[in-house]
C-alpha cells in the first residue's frame, strides 16, 4: 500500500496540481491585497464608503446578514474583474503560439467516390 500511495504522490498530475494549489494561494494573498488596499480605497473616493454589513433582516430570533451577503458579492466581481485584468494583460505579453493548420475534414462520400475513381483509373 506505501508502494501504491509512492507512484501516486509522484505522478505528474498530482504534483501540477499541488504546485497550482500552492501558487493560487500565494496569488489569491496578492490580489486580496491590491483590491482591499489599492482598488477599495479609489472607490471609496467616488463611491464613499460601501459598507452593507449593517444590513440586516430578522424573523423572529434568526438573524439574516444579507448585507454581510452584498459585501462579499461585491468583493468577489471585484477581485474576477482584477484578475481578469491581470491575465488579459499577461496574455497580451506572452508570445503567441503558432497555430498548426486544421486538417481538411473530407465528406466520407467524397473520399468514397475518390477511391472508386482511383481505381477505375487502374
Amino acid at each position: 500500500m506505501l508502494k501504491e500511495f509512492k507512484e501516486f504522490i509522484a505522478r505528474g498530475n498530482v504534483l501540477d496540481l499541488a504546485v497550482g494549489v500552492i501558487i493560487g494561494s500565494a496569488f489569491t494573498a496578492i490580489v486580496k491585497a491590491l483590491v482591499d488596499y489599492i482598488i477599495n480605497p479609489f472607490l471609496g473616493l467616488f463611491l464613499g464608503s460601501i459598507d452593507f454589513s449593517a444590513f440586516v433582516i430578522k424573523v423572529g430570533s434568526a438573524s439574516f446578514k444579507v448585507g454581510s451577503f452584498l459585501n462579499a458579492v461585491i468583493n468577489f466581481l471585484i477581485i474576477a474583474f482584477v484578475v481578469f485584468l491581470i491575465v488579459k494583460a499577461v496574455n497580451a505579453t506572452m508570445p503567441k503560439k503558432e497555430e498548426e493548420p486544421a486538417e481538411e475534414k473530407v465528406d466520407p462520400q467524397v473520399e468514397l467516390l475518390s477511391e472508386i475513381r482511383d481505381l477505375l483509373k487502374k
